[in-house]
């Protein structure tokens, strides 16, 4: 399935349903979203967020495409 051009700059490993981890929370989770986004505390605009969710369900959170790598094997 071809990406969205606003996907074309990502790494091909980061696309929705993949398993990243975010070593700012230094927990894994799994890609729901990747679009654009505002937060609504500060009002900045955020290209390409990267909405994720803890693998089984949970509190989603907002991380920058650059702030996730893969996830590595179990």
């Amino acid at each position: 399935m071809p990406r969205p051009a606003s996907h074309q700059n990502l790494p091909e490993w980061l696309h929705e349903g993949a398993k990243v981890y975010d070593p700012g929370r230094d927990t894994e989770g799994v890609v729901q979203f990747i679009g654009d986004f505002e937060e609504p505390s500060t009002r900045r605009h955020i290209h390409n967020a990267v909405f994720l969710r803890p693998e089984g369900g949970g509190v989603e959170w907002t991380v920058l495409p650059g702030a996730v790598r893969e996830a590595g094997p179990p």
